[in-house]
């Protein structure tokens, strides 16, 4: 009898939580009951959210993780809003001649169920008031808040230090505040999903200002109700705007003659970081690994090194693992209702057998092949990998940095592993809009592979990478290749989803991975690149070697989770931000009923 052959698993069942209060209660914050309501909601504010199924197509890991912040909370049954633009253009990407081309799809909120509400204004000077469109659409405890105008530009449109940037940022931070007011929402706080947001603090600290509260004091109160998620590890990559730009496009925004003095007194030389606002107007800044929190180089007004607190990112399991995985740890007490590890989970993860993580995989290379059949690889093509090959993957953002080129850089070693291991490798990532240097450097890769028969045969890049197409990845590939420039990744996610699906992890020392050291995968180590490359062959090997063996399987994917599943959970995310924003209230000692002495008498 094969022992890979199983019945049919259940399929994961979906949440059982009666309300947050149960959250709450878990994670010693009953209070939040009180504090957090559908008037008065935990706000999170971001540039851009990747939630295809809800027509809104961001531009990478920030917006995945927006994505999957909200869709915790919806899960968890938290009062959650998320103020977003909503574009109206949607990019995708075609190779045509093996070179990257763009295109432009147009998409309406009306389409994806987004009730229309009204219009605000937001005003600059020499020019009209710029309506925007607001829309809602409530699912569960959570909603969307977006603006939207036709003339918004698509996502990262124009210069980052443009006009045209600016004013995204200006209509995204006091158009979205007056959202709020006009659904009778109050946050009881904000999270800033990184410096450009920052305008929606400068709302609230104008309007505390225009309704008589003094200047400092409703600093005070600003910065306590908000939070500053920062995703960048330079002060010096955020963008610079000048002055005559704030008096152009932010003046005109503010009631509060305070407040305009105030912002106006941030300048030096005529220019100002954003990112300067966002550590003047926050108490809690947070980073989003550790390494991340401990290397991020930011100066305040007073040049002081600024202090971010580490919370990882976490991923939405119910989102990115596949269904059978998943109930696979509830039913073995890996994971409770509510996508926590459990507390004896690193014991629980022994009871997962060779057998076990073979069957998963097996199903998940099914959906990946279905994914497949509609997906186009650099030739038009549909393709499907063998059900008995080893598929190695590379699914990220095409960029300098994560070094998508580096298993290319010997393609005789690259040759050798693909056929002594009958394995396939699929890469899949897009150029960002613009940059020439990694046009080009996709366009070698691709005419690399097209040269070489065996390379021809067996990688294949896919276009148009997506969540559809990272998610089939995730649970369909058997080993992961991670390999930025250690110290340039903030985080990262994608490498959490394969984890979660049971895939072997090959990476640097790099983002989110280093949470952990030494880091618990197949480690890509060198003094220089070229050391670097022969690692990262030298692990492929490896990966094969694992991949064929049962007892070596168990080990290393159980080491993985042992080491990463708290990290990787999406509600540990939750459960961090809340008790970051929301301390618990410090008990007062009991003072001692003083006894009057009577004199005798």
């Amino acid at each position: 009898m094969d022992p890979y052959i199983y019945t049919e698993k259940p399929k994961y069942q979906p949440h059982d939580i009666e309300d947050a209060s149960e959250f709450y209660d878990v994670i010693e914050r009953s209070s939040l009951t009180h504090q957090l309501s559908e008037n008065r909601p935990y706000v999170y504010w971001t540039m851009e959210i990747y939630d295809k199924s809800n027509g809104i197509k961001g531009g990478g890991g920030l917006g995945v993780l927006a994505a999957d912040t909200r869709r915790v909370a919806e899960k968890l049954e938290v009062p959650f809003v998320v103020v977003t633009p909503f574009y109206r253009s949607e990019s995708h990407q075609k190779i045509t001649d093996l070179a990257q081309e763009e295109f432009s799809e147009s998409v309406s909120p009306q389409d994806y169920g987004f009730e229309y509400i009204d219009e605000v204004f937001v005003s600059s000077n020499g020019f009209p008031d710029a309506s925007l469109s607001i829309f809602k659409k409530t699912l569960g405890s959570t909603q969307f808040v977006t603006i939207s105008e036709p003339n918004f530009g698509q996502l990262y449109e124009g210069d980052g230090s443009g006009d045209h940037r600016l004013y995204q940022e200006v209509a995204l931070g006091f158009g979205g505040y007056k959202a709020l007011k006009l659904l009778g929402i109050k946050p009881a706080v904000i999270q800033l999903n990184e410096t450009a947001t920052i305008f929606a603090a400068l709302a609230r600290l104008d309007e505390l200002c225009a309704n008589g509260m003094n200047l400092y004091e409703a600093i005070v109160y600003v910065r306590k109700h908000t939070l500053y998620t920062n995703h960048t590890l330079l002060q010096a990559a955020e963008p610079e705007f000048h002055r005559s730009q704030f008096e152009k496009l932010v003046l005109p925004n503010i009631k509060s003659n305070a407040v305009r003095c105030w912002l106006m007194e941030q300048f030096r030389n005529d220019r100002l970081r954003p990112n300067l606002l966002a550590i003047e107007l926050t108490e809690a800044k947070n980073g989003v690994s550790k390494l991340h929190a401990r290397v991020a180089n930011f100066r305040d007004r007073n040049n002081d090194k600024v202090k971010f607190q580490a919370i990882t990112n976490g991923i939405d399991l119910e989102t990115w693992v596949l269904p059978e995985t998943l109930q696979t740890y509830r039913d073995h007490g890996i994971i409770d209702k509510f996508g926590l590890p459990t507390n004896d989970f690193s014991e629980k993860l022994n009871s997962l057998s060779s057998a076990d993580l073979r069957y998963l995989k097996k199903l998940g290379r099914k959906e990946l092949n279905k994914v497949l059949l509609n997906r186009q690889d650099q030739y038009g093509k549909s393709i499907q990998i063998p059900e008995n090959a080893i598929l190695f993957d590379f699914k990220r953002r095409f960029a300098n940095y994560k070094r998508p080129y580096m298993p290319f850089e010997n393609p005789d070693s690259l040759r050798q592993i693909l056929i002594s291991h009958n394995a396939h490798y699929i890469l899949t990532g897009k150029v960002h809009q613009g940059d020439v240097t990694m046009y080009q450097k996709l366009l070698e890769v691709l005419k690399l592979i097209d040269n070489d028969p065996v390379l021809k045969e067996r990688v294949h890049y896919i276009q148009d990478y997506d969540e559809e197409l990272g998610r089939a990845l995730a649970i369909g590939s058997d080993a992961s290749i991670n390999i930025p420039i250690v110290g340039l990744e903030a985080c990262g996610t994608s490498w959490e989803k394969d984890i979660a699906n049971l895939k072997l992890l090959i990476s640097t020392s790099d983002g989110g991975v280093a949470d952990v050291q030494p880091i618990a995968c197949l480690e890509v180590t060198g003094r220089n690149y070229e050391a670097e490359v022969s690692s990262l062959y030298v692990n492929m090997h490896k990966a094969a070697a694992i991949l064929k063996n049962d007892q070596l399987l168990e080990k290393h994917i159980r080491h993985q989770l042992s080491n990463y599943l708290p990290i990787i959970s999406g509600a540990r995310m939750m459960k961090d931000y809340l008790k970051f924003i929301f301390p618990k209230p410090q008990i007062q000692p009991k003072k001692e009923p003083q006894i009057k002495r009577i004199p005798i008498q």
